[in-house]
């Protein structure tokens, strides 16, 4: 999968072995760990049996994880859908976009070319995430894509310290 603009070219692709070391940083950065539903880090075994074991078929695994590349072969970060639900068609979609490419329109990108992923290929009617309410960055980021609020979830998310409000995010496609 591939979206190029005047500016910017990106593509989606599977996780591949050499992922490994970025997958590990990404997994074990205890900062995100506050947004998400991981609270403890992840050994590169462990991830290196995700990665061997992950068949890249949304049906069979009920997620699809993906790096998000640039056309000069860049890792910007990674995109995925989670909890699959072939049944309702709906999933969860997660993204994380390393520091270095923040705030240059690829994640925009990502979230369209994930989006025609899922209405055309895996026929999916509706897409949503949980993002804090502190996120602003993330939720203008949904927002932008199309993504409306249809709920909240009184402190939904454990940061080790305090409880934090979210936002259910939900999109029709």
């Amino acid at each position: 999968m591939q979206y190029d603009t005047k500016d910017i070219s990106i593509r989606l692709r599977a996780l591949e072995p050499e992922d490994l070391d970025l997958l590990y940083s990404v997994e074990n950065n205890t900062e995100e760990w506050a947004i998400g539903s991981t609270s403890m880090p992840y050994s590169r075994d462990i991830l290196r049996q995700y990665i061997m074991s992950t068949t890249g078929d949304i049906f069979a695994d009920k997620q699809v994880r993906l790096i998000i590349e640039t056309a000069d072969n860049k890792t910007a970060g990674l995109i995925d859908l989670t909890s699959f639900d072939p049944k309702n068609q709906h999933a969860e979609v997660g993204i994380t976009v390393l520091p270095a490419f923040r705030n240059s329109g690829i994640a925009t990108l990502a979230m369209q070319l994930l989006e025609q992923y899922a209405s055309q290929t895996v026929h999916i009617h509706m897409l949503y995430a949980i993002v804090p309410e502190d996120n602003i960055c993330s939720l203008k980021l949904f927002e932008k894509c199309g993504f409306s609020t249809s709920g909240a979830l009184k402190e939904w998310l454990f940061d080790g310290k305090k409880y934090r409000n979210a936002r259910v995010m939900q999109k029709i496609i």
